[in-house]
Parts: structure tokens; C-alpha cells; sequence
């Protein structure tokens, strides 16, 4: 078995027209042929290497991973004397991912990199956490690299990133005991030795994914009396100073390999990253925006995980004469639980792709000034990417819990037990509504799409196309959602109330995405009708009931109905 050779999906995507101009631009003419025999020479030998990596990976995922994902579980992480040791069958996978070369995928070849764009590490990371999850979690943090080679200095980027590239593990430390959401509130103190020119933090940080990692990014208080985000700086801190240690690992619903950790910094030596006070409000919020990405890709491979686990169990099991996916109330479940996979799965790589983008005009920015239409182009994707993430981010971990229970009651009794893995996915698919930021966080960053009227617009770009026979009556469909949608928008304007605003924002992001992801799934069926046509056609129909109860609620509420709600 093959995790990338069975998903047809994931090769429809891998060629994406969008993706040759990704490629090109991140090649730089594919001058570093010259320079590295791995480097290709155009666009179809960089297409050749994408497949080749995630046949290795697919093939890694299938017979080694997914295997030891129950010995993961079995065991856990421990930690003895302020330090983690890895479940043996995590010590594993790392040791094959290193030997494999699939460490600093995305980074620079000059650091030891593959030079990735980020819709192809996205596939990758699918793939993994198909598997695993939280080996997922632990291999999917190299990307914190990247916030080193956007923003950090060349001997950082000299240092750090061929240390990544080589294997060593990172972390984002940003959460603390008393600020989890709300990461003004930060309070690990950085303090800077003028004699010594050195910068020392002290404090602690909780719900550490990776907490113990080599390589720590940690948000800080670097401006002493300060109260807000402006006050706070991003650092650099090496396990190996020996004054980073683990006071305790969590025990966790799930995501058991990946250990969250409680972690203590006992005045640690630490470099600053990038210009002092703009730790969180510029290089956590672009850290953030990846983790988010990264989230969502672990949503989606969760619930292709229960999709497969379910299908399988069902082809299977045999009641009352027959196999129960004969049976209508099975089938309607699987038919769903696909529906929806393919569904995130569009939004998730069309979002990938436009971070990809905007990362690339970032990058050429770095090296010359951008022409006024490079300009327009870097602004027009990274709108798009911004508004994009915490759509999949947050419809995406949705969509994660809703397949993996979807999952559990195909398999009946049976998938109650330990015995099966989708009682393991539904234990992991419940963070994912959670971390890096909460489905109500991503409301919050998303809403402001909906009332500008950019989501509107998006939908309608997405559907400037001329479907074909088949899927002309689909079409208009998610046309008329589009409809109910602004109608629904209008309808919530006019009460001119930022409190019902924030109340009714919940349907309204919900609408937007499922009209988005309606809209996207049918433009990739009108690509390849025999991939996509049926669960664009499911997913028409999940979303139609979907925001026809929007509409219906939004139509029929008054203000008055606050005061109710908030006994």
C-alpha cells in the first residue's frame, strides 16, 4: 500500500496549472542546477522530484508509520530529568525521516533544504499525518524554519537552518499559564546583558507542542513596563545552553506521540529574532498563519484517515446478509464523510497555493523592488491567503470531527474499542478545533471578509467558468447558495449592531465557506468529472441544508433575543 499512490486527488493537485508558476518563480530559471546535482532543471523535472519524494513518503507512511502509530500510543513520551525521550516508535520514525532526507524540506538548498513550495510540503504533511498525527505534529514543525529564513539574520539563517535540514527538531513557544488566546498577555521575560551583549529569558511556557525541542522560537517580553503586544520580541534558544528544561509532559485526550510539555527557562541565553517589539505583532502572526496551514492539512489527512478506516470496515463487515455498505444509512454516512474530505481538501490546497504566492513575491522582494504589477499580484495573494486560512483552519478541523465520528459509528460497537484506529482519530481529531487558535478564533480573523464583501467576490471569481452538460444544474445551485449567502449578509447588516454582529459571525463564516468550498469542488470536476463530479454534487446538497438553517436563523432573529441568550 501506498498513501500517495492510492489518492488520486492529491496527483490532480500536485498539477494545478496555478503550481508551474509557483515552481518558476521559487526556481529562479532553475539556476541552481548548475550548483547542486539534486536541483532540477525545469519545470517538469521539478514535477518528476515532487512525485518521487511523495512516493517515498507514501510508501513510509503506509508500511512504517501507520503501523507503529499503535506502539506510539501504547507508550508515549517520557520525561526524565527535564528532558523528553520519544516513544521508541517515534524515535523510529524520526531516525527514517532523517535518513530519508526529510528534514528542511521547504528550506533553501544553500541551508540542506529540497527547496519544496508549500503546496507540496503540504502534500507531504497530509500524507504523515494520515498516518500519524502526532508524528505529524513533530515532523510537520520544521516549517518554523521558515520563520527564521523570512526574518532572521544570514548567520542565523547560516546556523539554524542546516541544523534543521540535518534533523534537529523546533518548537513555537508562545502559550503560557496565564495566556493562551490572548498572547499580549505574555509574560517570559527577556532581559539584555549590555556588558555581556547577550539576551537571557526567564519563565515558563505551557502547552508546548514539541516542548523539548533543539531549537525553541519563544515570544517574550523584551520592553520592561510594557502591558501589551508591542512590548514583546521573538528569540532564539538552543536546548543545548543547558538552561531549557521540561517540567512536565501532558496527558492529553490524544496526539499521544507528540509531546506538550510544560517548559521552564532558567535565565537560557537567547538570540533575538528580527527587530526588537515585533515579535507578535509581525513574525508571530506570519508563524501563526503557517501553524494554521499545518493544522488544517492535519485536519484533512485526520479525516481521509477515518474516510479510508470507515470504507474499509464497511466493505468488510457483513449484517444481515450483505456487507453494510449496501445499507443506506452506511453508505449515506461514507458518502457524506467523502464528500466533505474532498470538499476541505480543494479549499485546503487552493489556500496553499495562494501562501505559496505570496511567499514568493516576498522572497523576489527581498532581492529587488517589485514592479507595480508584481506589487498588485503580492497583494492580491496574500489577501487571499490571509483570508483563505482560517476558513480551512477552522471548517477544516470541523469537517476533521465530523468524519472521524462518522468513522467510529460505521464501525459500531467495535469502534468504541482500542482495537480499531478510529477510536485513536477520534481522540486526535479533537484538538484540531482547538490549537492554533479555536474555530471561534478563526471566525473572529475571518469575518471582516464577509462584511467587506470579499468573500462575495471570491465565490464569484470561483465561479467564472462555463460548466459543462453534467454539471450545468449543479452549477446554478451554488449559484443560488451564493444568493442565500448575500441575502443572509444583508440580512445581518441591517440590524447596524456590532454585538449581534459578533453573535450571528458564526453562520455567516460558515456560509462563506461552504459556498467557497462548493464553489471550488465544482471547478475541479469541471477539470476531471470522474474524480470530483459525485462529491461536488453530495457536497451541494450537505451545503444547501446547511445554509438553508443559516438563512432560516438569521431571517427569523431580532436583537431582543440577546438578552435571552445571555441567562
Amino acid at each position: 500500500m501506498n498513501y500517495y499512490s492510492d489518492n488520486d486527488a492529491l496527483k490532480h493537485y500536485l498539477k494545478h496549472p496555478l503550481l508551474r508558476r509557483i515552481v518558476d518563480m521559487k526556481e529562479r530559471g532553475y539556476a541552481a542546477s548548475e550548483e547542486y546535482d539534486y536541483a532540477p532543471c525545469g519545470f517538469d523535472e521539478a514535477l518528476l522530484g515532487y512525485e518521487q519524494v511523495l512516493e517515498l513518503v507514501g510508501e513510509l507512511c503506509a508500511d512504517v508509520l501507520a503501523p507503529n502509530a499503535g506502539r506510539v500510543e501504547e507508550c508515549g513520551p517520557s520525561l526524565n530529568d527535564g528532558r523528553v525521550e520519544y516513544a521508541p516508535a517515534t524515535a523510529e520514525n524520526l531516525d527514517l525521516f532523517r535518513k530519508a532526507g526529510l528534514m528542511g524540506v521547504s528550506l533553501p538548498r544553500r541551508y540542506g533544504g529540497l527547496n519544496f513550495p508549500v503546496a507540496v510540503f503540504t502534500m507531504i504533511q497530509e500524507l504523515v499525518c494520515r498516518a500519524d498525527a502526532g508524528f505529524g505534529n513533530l515532523w510537520g514543525l520544521q516549517d518554523c524554519a521558515a520563520t527564521i529564513n523570512s526574518f532572521g539574520s544570514d548567520e542565523q539563517r547560516e546556523r539554524y537552518l542546516p541544523m534543521v535540514s540535518a534533523g534537529a527538531t523546533m518548537s513555537m513557544d508562545l502559550t503560557e499559564p496565564d495566556a493562551g488566546s490572548d498572547l499580549q498577555s505574555v509574560r517570559l521575560k527577556a532581559t539584555y546583558d549590555s556588558e555581556q551583549g547577550q539576551w537571557y529569558l526567564d519563565g515558563v511556557k505551557r502547552f508546548i507542542t514539541n516542548g523539548d525541542s533543539d531549537i525553541h522560537l519563544v515570544l517574550a517580553r523584551s520592553e520592561e513596563g510594557s502591558v501589551d503586544g508591542r512590548g514583546l520580541s521573538l528569540f532564539i534558544c538552543e536546548k543545548s545552553c543547558g538552561r531549557v528544561r521540561t517540567r512536565r509532559i501532558e496527558e492529553k485526550m490524544g496526539i499521544h506521540g507528540s509531546p506538550t510539555c510544560e517548559v521552564v527557562f532558567d535565565h537560557a541565553p537567547a538570540e533575538l529574532c528580527g527587530s526588537r517589539r515585533m515579535g507578535l505583532i509581525k513574525y508571530v502572526m506570519s508563524l501563526m498563519n503557517g501553524a494554521r496551514l499545518g493544522i488544517a492539512t492535519q485536519s484533512v489527512a485526520i479525516a481521509q484517515a477515518a474516510y479510508s478506516e470507515a470504507l474499509a470496515y464497511a466493505k468488510e463487515r457483513r449484517q444481515f446478509g450483505k456487507a453494510i455498505i449496501e445499507l443506506p444509512p452506511v453508505y449515506d454516512m461514507t458518502g457524506n464523510m467523502k464528500a466533505r474530505l474532498d470538499a476541505a481538501r480543494a479549499l485546503l490546497y487552493e489556500t496553499a497555493r495562494n501562501v505559496d504566492m505570496s511567499y514568493q513575491f516576498d522572497e523576489l522582494q527581498r532581492e529587488r523592488p517589485l514592479a507595480p504589477e508584481e506589487r498588485a499580484e503580492s497583494k492580491l495573494f496574500s489577501k487571499r491567503a490571509d483570508a483563505l486560512t482560517p476558513l480551512i483552519k477552522g471548517m477544516g478541523s470541523e469537517i476533521a470531527n465530523l468524519n472521524a465520528y462518522d468513522a467510529v459509528q460505521v464501525h459500531g460497537g467495535s469502534g468504541y474499542m482500542r482495537d480499531y484506529a478510529c477510536e485513536r482519530l477520534y481522540r486526535d481529531a479533537r484538538i484540531t478545533s482547538i490549537y492554533e487558535g479555536t474555530t471561534q478564533l478563526q471566525v473572529v480573523a475571518a469575518i471582516r471578509y464577509a462584511t467587506s464583501g470579499y468573500y462575495g467576490r471570491l465565490i464569484d471569481e470561483y465561479l467564472d467558468f462555463v460548466p459543462s452538460a453534467a454539471a450545468a444544474p449543479l452549477y446554478a445551485r451554488v449559484k443560488a447558495l451564493a444568493a442565500s449567502y448575500a441575502a443572509a449578509l444583508e440580512r445581518v447588516a441591517s440590524f447596524n449592531s456590532q454585538e449581534t454582529l459578533d453573535f450571528l459571525a458564526r453562520r455567516i463564516y460558515e456560509m462563506a465557506a461552504y459556498c467557497i468550498m462548493a464553489a471550488l469542488l465544482l471547478r475541479d470536476a469541471a477539470a476531471d468529472e470522474g474524480l470530483f463530479l459525485a462529491s461536488a454534487s453530495r457536497f451541494t446538497a450537505l451545503a444547501e441544508a446547511a445554509i438553508a438553517g443559516h438563512e432560516r436563523y438569521i431571517g427569523n432573529f431580532e436583537t431582543e433575543l440577546l438578552t435571552h441568550y445571555k441567562q
